[in-house]
């Protein structure tokens, strides 16, 4: 079995860089996601005993009095440690400049939604998941669509 430090790769592409005894993660060690985000943990025989998850855009959840991009405070994690773009110039999404989403479909983070389909891809296009109905209605409901008619916002000269 997997003993001392070293890696691992799980066949979801999630990789593990830490300690390791018996085969399961234990002491210091963190998840790295495909999606950017990891999770630093202290291990205790294969499960975390205390630990942080850092989004893919450098910000740490936080599980109490967290509020990043709540009711309480709209802004993105590149608009709290930049400052906001100039008036005029939306940002809608806390990559700059946002994606382009395939007409029809929406940007649900982590890939995007084939309201048709009722299928999710990554960002490459490539499936994640079919959407349950619970799903399909928050992303209809919440997250950014293609625009039928893209236009450029630029500043007055």
């Amino acid at each position: 079995r997997m003993d001392g430090y070293g890696w691992y790769k799980l066949p979801t592409g999630t990789e593990y860089r830490g300690w390791l005894w018996d085969g399961m993660f234990h002491g210091p060690g963190e998840l790295l996601f495909s999606t950017g985000g990891k999770y630093q943990a202290l291990w205790d025989r294969g499960v975390p005993s205390q630990g942080k998850y850092f989004f893919a855009d450098g910000s740490e959840y936080g599980d109490k009095k967290w509020h990043y991009c709540d009711g309480y405070d709209r802004r993105f994690y590149t608009e709290i440690s930049s400052g906001f773009k100039p008036p005029g110039i939306p940002q809608f999404t806390n990559r700059d400049p946002s994606r382009k989403i395939p007409d029809g479909c929406y940007d649900c983070g982590d890939g995007f939604y084939d309201p048709e389909t009722k299928v999710i891809v990554d960002y490459k296009f490539r499936f994640l998941r079919n959407a349950d109905d619970d799903e399909h209605e928050w992303i209809i409901r919440t997250c950014r669509k293609a625009r039928a008619v893209r236009t450029e916002l630029k500043p007055k000269p």
